[in-house]
Formats: C-alpha cells, sequence, structure tokens
C-alpha cells in the first residue's frame, strides 16, 4: 500500500457514512432537525476536512489530526446514543449508524497504531 492509499480508505466509508447519516437526520422531529441534527452534521463535516488534512500533511504531523477525527466519532456515538432514546430515531438505523461508525474507527484505529510506530522512532 502506498503512503498515501491509507488514509484514502476512510474517505468513501465515511462519505457512505454521511449520505446515510443525512437520511436519518433529514427525518428527525423539526424542532431536533435543526438542533442536533446541525450539530451532527458539522461534526461529520469536520471529519471529513480532518481525513483530508491526513492525506495532505507529513507523516509526523497526521497523529493530531486522526486523534481529532477518533473524537469527532465518539461525540457522533453520543449524540446516536441521545437521538435513539429520546426515540427520534428507530434502534435499526442507530444499529446501522454504529456499525458504519464502528467500521471507520477500526480503520482509524490501525492508522493510529502505525503512525503511533512512526512517531517513536
Amino acid at each position: 500500500m502506498r503512503k498515501n492509499e491509507e488514509g484514502l480508505i476512510l474517505i468513501p466509508k465515511y462519505n457512505k457514512y454521511i449520505e446515510y447519516m443525512i437520511d436519518v437526520i433529514l427525518k428527525l422531529p423539526r424542532t431536533e432537525k435543526f438542533n442536533i441534527g446541525n450539530e451532527y452534521k458539522n461534526i461529520m463535516y469536520e471529519g471529513l476536512k480532518n481525513i483530508m488534512y491526513v492525506n495532505k500533511i507529513k507523516i509526523n504531523e497526521r497523529m493530531y489530526y486522526l486523534n481529532k477525527i477518533d473524537v469527532e466519532l465518539n461525540i457522533q456515538r453520543i449524540l446516536l446514543r441521545i437521538m435513539v432514546k429520546n426515540r427520534w430515531i428507530d434502534e435499526k438505523k442507530f444499529n446501522v449508524a454504529i456499525n458504519h461508525i464502528s467500521e471507520i474507527g477500526k480503520i482509524l484505529g490501525g492508522l493510529i497504531k502505525l503512525y503511533g510506530k512512526n512517531n517513536t522512532k
């Protein structure tokens, strides 16, 4: 695998996740669509921006952005739990979204391990 391909793996998976979540957010109750929905979308777009940065910066600076993406995924997990607890989304949508986040998180964890080892050398 070439250097730039590692981060690129995340882009299509994250894009698919964003497309799914936009559909979910559009079906939220009106008041929540503009509150938690906007917050959720902003966090997703910020995560996508950080994934793009990972491909463009020096290898020794990538850990900063990988950690930011990890924090954003954790925030999204919490917001999803709030949505399902308040019955704004059903369990099926929750499980699909959590599975998307989990898959992205596994790739991200591998990248963090890879670049974490490279930073200690």
